[in-house]
């Protein structure tokens, strides 16, 4: 049974480029699920994608004529998950396939624990440089989602159908054998790069030429890589490695997703990052100075602005 009906959860950077591809995909019903101030501000201003307008489909889970989906795409800030996951329960059917591209370690579980971990699968979404203002969201490179069960040795049916979905949609992805790995591998990037970015007030080029800043990163990445080898996960250096490749492919006056939450005094995720990193060196006997400093001023400038 190929993938037909899309449902969209969050209309953000991820969301907005992801669901413009559904909609001019072959063979999909794409929707955005929305309610109220956020439904009355798609319906009223849409959305703005690589210059081209899209009055997107939207669909109030109060609606009496929702009908459920064939895969949902999550794509929410995490402090917003708790109060949006009850949206999600007229699209959950028996087959449908629930994909998370939050950030941080736990929105699968968290989704899993309410619909069936049998019912989702764990992903990211990497390279993807999009600039959200207002309701425009611009993008030059696109990235790749990565998703998958936690190991792909043989995928699965379930996999194999999301990858054909992805597929017609023009949307680049990747089926990992270890997925896990990929996971936290994506945590200690978040970590590095989101954090010193806000901090710093720094786009990706300045990473990829300032010294100090790319020190600054590595050495949050590295109290990433320790607490994560103490979970049992062995993320090295060649995980940083091949970050350090792939962020000098972005575009330089890219922007993370905390330094623009910052520069338009929305909430960050840093709980998800520095904070999830203390949390984990604590529980470990790690020391992370780093990240209790910069995941410090972060929450600082948040409360000052908030």
């Amino acid at each position: 049974m190929i993938i037909q009906r899309i449902a969209i959860l969050g209309a953000g950077g991820l969301g907005a480029a992801y669901g413009s591809r559904f909609l001019t995909g072959p063979g999909f019903e794409t929707q955005f699920i929305a309610r109220g101030e956020r439904l009355e501000r798609l319906r009223r201003d849409g959305l703005i994608v690589n210059g081209r307008f899209i009055n997107p489909p939207l669909i109030n889970p109060a609606d009496t004529n929702a009908q459920t989906a064939d895969l949902i795409i999550v794509a929410l800030k995490q402090h917003h998950l708790a109060d949006a996951l009850p949206d999600l329960a007229p699209f959950v059917g028996d087959q449908t396939i629930i994909l998370s591209v939050m950030n941080g370690l736990d929105s699968e579980a968290i989704i899993g624990a309410r619909y069936g971990s049998e019912k989702t699968l764990f992903a990211i979404a990497l390279g993807i440089d999009a600039l959200r203002e207002g309701n425009r969201i611009d993008y030059s490179t696109g990235g790749k989602i990565f998703f998958g069960e936690a190991r792909n040795e043989v995928p699965s049916a379930k996999v194999l159908r999301v990858k054909e979905a992805l597929g017609r949609a023009g949307i680049p992805n990747v089926v990992p054998e270890d997925m896990e790995h990929v996971m936290w591998r994506k945590f200690m990037i978040n970590v590095g790069i989101n954090q010193a970015s806000a901090v710093l007030g720094a786009p990706y080029g300045i990473f990829q030429t300032d010294p100090g800043a790319k020190a600054i990163m590595k050495s949050l990445m590295h109290e990433a890589i320790a607490v994560a080898n103490a979970e049992g996960v062995a993320l090295n250096e060649a995980d940083l490695q091949g970050w350090y490749d792939f962020l000098n492919t972005l575009s330089p006056n890219g922007k993370t997703s905390m330094l623009q939450d910052i520069e338009a005094g929305r909430k960050t995720e840093v709980e998800l990052f520095g904070v999830k990193v203390v949390e984990l060196g604590r529980k470990h006997g790690i020391p992370t100075p780093v990240n209790q400093t910069l995941s410090n001023i972060i929450q600082i400038r948040e409360r000052i602005y908030l």
